[in-house]
C-alpha cells in the first residue's frame, strides 16, 4: 500500500472515530404530550436536538401518561433513561421526596444531567447537576400576585390542581406573598390531581368556590388549561368582569382570553427556552467539554398582559411561546 493510501485511510479512520465520539444520546423527562405548555418545551428540546442529530446522537423525550402519581412516575422515567444508556439526562425535580433518589442514581452512574423547569438552583446544587434552567417558581407566583394586588384585587385564591408537587406549592406560596403586599387576603383551593388539565372539573370547582366566597375577586392558576377552566367557572358563577384571572404559562387559548379581556395576565416562564437550553448545554458538555459559567439559567418570570399581547401572539403562532 502506498504512503498516500495509508495516510488517506488513517485520516478516514480518525474522522470516523471523531464522528462516532460526538454522538450524545440525551434523554429528556417532561410533561404529557397533550399538555399545551409541555408541547412547547418539547419543541425547544427537539430544535436543539437538530444539532445533536447532525452529530450522530439523538434526543429522546420521556413523559408520564398522566399526572395522578407524578413524582413516582417521573422518577421511573429517569431510571428508564439510565437503563437505556443515556449519555446525558434532563429532568425537572417536581416532587423531591420521590424523585431525588432517581437523580442520585444518575449521579452515581456518572451521567451528566441538568435540572430544568422545577427545583431551582437549590435542587441542582443538592443533586450535583451541571445547572438549572427555568424560572424560580416562587418568584413566578409573587409576580402574579403582585400584578393582581396592584390592579386592585382585595381577595385572591390560588388553584392547586397538583397538591404535593413542589413547584405548584411554590407558585401558590409566592402568589400569596405577592397579593398580600397590596393588602389583599389570600387562600388556596386544592383540587385532586385528576383535575389538572380537566377544564370541566376546574370550572365546576371554581364556580362552587366563588359562590361560597363572595368577596373573592382574583383567581390564580398554576397550569394552562386550569386558566381556561377558571374563565368558564367565573362565567358560570355570574362573576365575569368581577373576578380577575392570572395564571402560570399560556397557549393561544389563554392569549385569546387576555386579548379579549377575560384574563388579566399570564406569567411566562418561556418553556421553549427551557427545553432548548437544557439540551444544548448537555450536548456541548458531552461532546466538547463546554460548560456555562452562569449558575442558574433563568427563563422567567415575565408577565404578559394587554400591553404585550401582540408580540406574544406572534411567538405563539410559531410554536415558541
Amino acid at each position: 500500500m502506498s504512503i498516500l493510501k495509508t495516510l488517506t485511510l488513517s485520516v478516514a479512520v480518525v474522522a470516523l472515530s471523531a464522528t462516532a465520539s460526538f454522538a450524545a444520546n440525551i434523554f429528556v423527562v417532561g410533561g404529557k404530550a397533550d399538555d399545551p405548555f409541555w408541547s412547547i418545551v418539547k419543541r425547544g428540546a427537539e430544535d436543539a436536538g437538530k444539532v445533536v442529530t447532525a452529530e450522530g446522537g439523538k434526543v429522546v423525550w420521556l413523559a408520564p401518561q398522566n399526572y395522578d402519581n407524578l413524582g413516582v412516575d417521573a422518577a421511573e422515567l429517569i431510571r428508564q433513561a439510565i437503563a437505556q444508556k443515556a449519555d446525558a439526562i434532563v429532568a425537572p425535580d417536581w416532587v423531591p421526596a420521590a424523585m431525588d433518589p432517581a437523580f442520585q442514581a444518575v449521579k452515581a452512574a456518572g451521567i451528566p444531567f441538568v435540572v430544568y423547569n422545577a427545583g431551582g438552583i437549590e435542587a441542582a446544587d443538592r443533586l450535583g447537576a451541571l445547572n438549572y434552567v427555568g424560572a424560580v417558581d416562587y418568584k413566578a407566583g409573587v409576580a402574579g400576585g403582585d400584578y393582581l394586588g396592584k390592579s386592585g384585587s382585595k381577595s385572591g385564591v390560588c388553584i392547586n390542581s397538583l397538591p404535593g408537587a413542589a413547584n405548584i406549592e411554590d407558585y401558590c406560596k409566592g402568589f400569596g406573598e405577592g397579593i398580600t403586599k397590596a393588602g389583599a387576603k389570600t387562600d388556596v383551593l386544592p383540587l385532586p390531581a385528576t383535575a389538572e388539565g380537566n377544564v370541566t372539573a376546574v370550572a365546576q370547582a371554581i364556580k362552587a368556590y366563588l359562590l361560597q366566597h363572595a368577596d373573592v375577586d382574583a383567581v390564580f392558576t398554576t397550569a394552562n388549561l386550569d386558566a381556561v377552566g377558571a374563565a368558564q367557572g367565573i362565567a358560570q358563577a355570574g362573576k365575569t368582569g368581577k373576578v380577575r384571572i392570572c395564571g402560570i404559562n399560556f397557549d393561544q387559548a389563554i392569549l385569546a382570553q387576555i386579548d379579549a379581556g377575560t384574563q388579566a395576565c399570564a406569567v411566562d416562564q418561556q418553556g421553549y427556552q427551557q427545553g432548548f437550553y437544557a439540551v444544548s448545554i448537555l450536548n456541548g458538555y458531552v461532546n466538547y467539554g463546554l460548560s456555562i459559567a452562569t449558575r442558574e439559567i433563568l427563563t422567567g418570570p415575565g408577565v404578559v398582559d394587554k400591553t404585550t399581547i401582540k408580540a406574544t401572539l406572534a411567538g405563539a403562532k410559531q410554536g415558541t411561546r
